[in-house]
C-alpha cells in the first residue's frame, strides 16, 4: 500500500469516525436550502480530511464540496466530498459515506481512490493499475447481462430540468429491469456497483467530488462509466455506470 493510499484511508476513516460519533445526536445546519441540507459537519469533516491529507502532503492541494484548498505549486489534488448523503445523515438513515480521491495536477491522471461507510465499517479501495477492494477483499462487478436480472439506481437532481429529463430516463428503463432504487449517495451507488451489490447508476446532474472515487473503483472491477458534461446543468456532470455487462452503452 503507497503512502497515498494510507493517508486517504486515514483521512476517510478519520472523517467517518466524527460522523458516526454525531450521528444519534441534534446537528447543527448551516444552510437549509430548497432541495438540500448544508451542515456543520459537513465543514468540520472536510478541515479533518484536509488536515490528516496536508499533515502528510503540505504542498497538495484539496478541492472539496465544503471549498478548495488550492497551491499552484501543487503536483497533487486531493478530490473530497466529506459526507456523501447529507440529507439521509441529516434524517438519520443510514446511508451516507466519505469520498476522497487523488489525481495529477498536471495531466489529471487519477491515482486513487477511497470510499469509506462509517455506519457499515465498510471501506471501498483502489490504486489505478491494482484490484479494487472491500474491506482488504478484492471485488468485481456482477455478471448480470439481463436487464431483467438487474437492480438500477437513478439519480434525481434538485432542479425542475434535472427532474424532468431524471423522470424521462427513468420511464425508459424502470419497467425493463427487476428493481429500481433511490438511495441518496452517489459515491455508495457506485462502490455498490463495484463490488456488484448494483448493476447501474444513472443521473443527470451531479459533481465531480461525488463520483471522483466511485469512479476509479468501478473501472477496476470491470465496469464502465460514461461521464459527460451535463446538458442539464451547466458546470456539473451527467454519469451512467454499469457493471459492464448490461446493455447501457451510450445511454447519456
Amino acid at each position: 500500500m503507497s503512502q497515498f493510499l494510507e493517508t486517504a484511508i486515514e483521512a476517510a476513516k478519520s472523517a467517518g469516525q466524527l460522523l458516526r460519533d454525531h450521528y444519534y445526536k441534534d446537528k447543527a445546519v448551516d444552510a437549509y436550502e430548497q432541495y438540500d441540507i448544508k451542515l456543520e459537519l459537513d465543514v468540520m469533516s472536510q478541515n479533518i480530511i484536509s488536515e490528516v491529507i496536508l499533515n502528510h502532503f503540505p504542498k497538495h492541494s484539496i478541492i472539496g464540496e465544503e471549498g478548495d484548498n488550492i497551491s499552484e505549486q501543487s503536483e497533487y489534488h486531493w478530490v473530497v466530498d466529506p459526507i456523501d448523503g447529507t440529507v439521509n445523515y441529516f434524517y438519520g438513515i443510514p446511508h451516507f459515506c466519505v469520498s476522497i480521491a487523488l489525481k495529477k495536477a498536471e495531466n489529471d491522471e487519477w491515482v486513487l481512490g477511497v470510499i469509506y461507510d462509517p455506519m457499515m465499517d465498510e471501506l471501498w479501495a483502489v490504486e489505478v493499475g491494482n484490484k479494487p477492494t472491500l474491506n482488504g477483499k478484492i471485488i468485481n462487478t456482477s455478471e448480470r447481462s439481463k436487464m431483467s436480472e438487474a437492480v438500477v439506481t437513478i439519480g434525481f437532481s434538485k432542479s425542475k430540468e434535472a427532474m424532468d429529463a431524471g423522470f424521462e430516463r427513468y420511464k425508459k428503463i424502470s419497467t425493463s429491469v427487476r428493481k429500481s432504487r433511490m438511495m441518496g449517495s452517489a459515491a455508495l451507488a457506485l462502490a455498490y456497483i463495484a463490488c456488484g451489490r448494483l448493476d447501474a447508476y444513472i443521473e443527470d446532474v451531479i459533481s465531480l467530488w461525488d463520483i471522483a472515487a466511485g469512479k476509479l473503483l468501478v473501472e477496476a472491477a470491470g465496469g464502465k462509466v460514461d461521464l459527460i458534461e451535463s446538458t442539464v446543468m451547466k458546470g456539473k456532470l451527467s454519469i451512467c455506470s454499469w457493471n459492464g455487462n448490461l446493455p447501457l452503452d451510450n445511454t447519456i
